[in-house]
């Protein structure tokens, strides 16, 4: 069905507020990252985003263009994320490596659920918590999300993602100290590193002041890989966990959302080898925009005074990162 033009210039006019906010959020984090290349736009982006909410409110005028970045422009820039991934080049890391991925992260996202439950959190919460300190951060938050029916899901996302910004930005100046406290060979910090670490940009900023930056980001891709099986299966036990078929939203999640269908067939393409060097050096800048534009939108939704108050959440983050940070140096100490 065809939408008429004044149609489509009103709804136009309803998303620019919102819109033009986390645009001008994307330049000063672009901006703060420039001055400080430690503070990812990602976690700026978030951190400007529960500013404005804690401190001058989102009007009714911003909220459809901030709905809109939180979502749509999230699911591009995830699917865009897969481009980044070249598979041969993950599988070079050797098994070693990839083991040390796959049972860190298996391990901190089947237990850190368990946990919440005892410290009295929400489904929903412990869920997201465990998504994002598990695999990629604020992105595996924002795909698991979108892919599950949560009652809960905006504050639980907020959540989330406030405590993958708290221990992912503390985790820069951590991990190198104790690494080189333990004594670690180069090495074996970029596999910490990059198997421990919450977010992309995070372990980027690790890898760089450290001079492991090939071998932590390789293996944090590694990780982002896994976002898509891991939504896929949660998304199933949901379906499983509704006789009816109808869940609390209305609607029964999808079993592979399209975007993260889009993402894996964007590493596909990638692994191909075919996609010419001028694009895939161009896409960190363009993917770091769209995220930075959508994580405002959703750090628009973070209570920083709710989540101090509610100290939970963020001692249920600080154990799930604990997890990882102890099983993968665990594994890069028996087998890397």
């Amino acid at each position: 069905m065809l939408t008429a033009p004044h149609e489509t210039d009103s709804h136009l006019r309803t998303l620019a507020p919102g819109v033009g906010v986390a645009g001008g959020a994307v330049v000063l984090a672009m901006l703060v990252n420039l001055l400080v290349p430690a503070l990812s736009p990602a976690v700026v982006a978030v951190a400007a985003g529960a500013a404005l909410a804690s401190l001058a409110g989102v009007g009714e005028r911003l909220r459809p263009g901030l709905a809109f970045v939180s979502r749509r422009v999230l699911r591009v820039a995830i699917a865009l994320l897969g481009l980044q991934i070249a598979v041969p080049q993950v599988l070079a890391l050797g098994w070693q490596s990839l083991a040390v991925v796959a049972v860190a992260t298996g391990v901190t996202f089947a237990v850190t659920p368990l946990i919440g439950r005892r410290l009295g959190l929400s489904r929903g919460t412990s869920l997201l918590i465990a998504t994002g300190v598990s695999i990629c951060g604020a992105a595996a938050i924002a795909a698991m999300r979108e892919s599950t029916d949560l009652p809960d899901d905006e504050e639980a996302a907020a959540s989330a993602l406030g405590v993958v910004v708290l221990y992912g930005t503390a985790s820069i100046a951590l991990i190198p100290l104790l690494a080189s406290l333990l004594g670690l060979s180069p090495a074996e910090l970029g596999v910490w590193t990059g198997a421990a670490v919450h977010e992309v940009a995070q372990v980027a900023a690790i890898g760089a002041a450290s001079g492991v930056l090939a071998v932590a980001v390789t293996v944090k891709l590694g990780r982002v890989v896994l976002l898509a099986p891991i939504v896929a299966l949660t998304s199933c036990r949901s379906r499983a966990a509704s006789p009816s078929g109808l869940p609390e939203a209305g609607r029964r999640p999808p079993v592979v959302p399209l975007f993260v269908l889009a993402f894996l067939a964007m590493a596909a393409v990638r692994s191909t080898g075919l996609v010419p060097a001028a694009v895939t050096g161009a896409l960190p800048a363009v993917t770091n925009v769209l995220m930075a534009a959508a994580l405002f939108g959703l750090g628009t939704g973070i209570d920083v005074r709710k989540l101090v108050r509610g100290g939970r959440a963020a001692l249920l983050g600080g154990i799930a990162t604990a997890i990882i940070a102890a099983t993968s140096l665990a594994g890069v100490a028996l087998l890397v």
